[in-house]
């Protein structure tokens, strides 16, 4: 089983943005994750581009060889741009506009004709859509129904509960990932998940094709070096 990292690169943006310059270069940090062995790069445009602008998103696409993942709540500025660059596979999250970090998945059966437009217009320029879920079976069989290609996990309550117990920690996103399976998705999983955890994660499911990593990794980053950081991270989703 192989599964790809994808390195979100919203932190970059972040303390670039603090000096208004262009220190560090985005684009060129985006390109060296790609030569260091990242699978693919991972953005996440907010209205406010506190961090990823949308410029940043157009000057990034034509230089990436890997893939790209663009993730956001689908409003129509979002799907604008995304319908623009054509990145290879867009993340549906539910967040609103000023939230922090993402904290939650969809309520998919809430949301299903919304999403169900959405996830169209995206497939039909032939853009690959994963919807952003709670470790949920019933989610994930939602998110078929609505013509996702992947949903993507969202594992904080993983990362909280795998210090006390790891076992009970993963158990749902077990479940989860069986019911996307055999729903015929595609299987992401993101946030929170690090070097101390990850692999263990990474064993228990039954596929996982991406995760999306970035605070932890550009932490990690800060002390071990964007190139060791990609190979040990690398190095959690290949050991069994």
């Amino acid at each position: 089983m192989k599964t790809n990292l994808s390195v979100n690169i919203n932190k970059v943006a972040t303390l670039r943005n603090a000096r208004g310059e262009n220190n560090p270069d985005v684009a060129r940090f985006a390109l060296d994750c790609e030569r260091f062995g990242a699978d693919g790069i991972t953005v996440h445009p907010r209205p406010d581009e506190r961090h990823i602008r949308r410029a940043d998103v157009r000057e990034i696409r034509p230089l990436l060889g890997r893939e790209f993942n663009m993730e956001g709540y689908p409003d129509e500025v979002f799907l604008n741009l995304a319908l623009e660059v054509l990145p290879d596979q867009v993340t549906l999250v539910p967040d609103a506009p000023g939230a922090l970090t993402s904290s939650a998945g969809w309520d998919v059966k809430a949301n299903l004709d919304f999403l169900r437009g959405v996830i169209g217009r995206l497939k039909e320029r032939g853009i690959r859509v994963s919807v952003f879920i709670d470790a949920d079976p019933e989610q994930a069989r939602l998110a078929a129904q609505a013509g996702a290609d992947r949903v993507e996990l969202y594992t904080k309550p993983y990362a909280d509960g795998y210090a006390a117990d790891r076992k009970e920690a993963v158990a749902p996103f077990v479940a989860a990932a069986k019911a996307a399976i055999e729903a015929g998705l595609g299987l992401n999983a993101g946030h929170d998940l690090s070097l101390e955890n990850l692999a263990y994660f990474r064993r228990s499911m039954p596929r996982l094709d991406e995760v999306s990593i970035g605070h932890a990794l550009i932490c990690d980053a800060l002390y071990l070096g964007i190139e060791e950081t990609i190979r040990q991270y690398k190095e959690q989703l290949t050991n069994e």
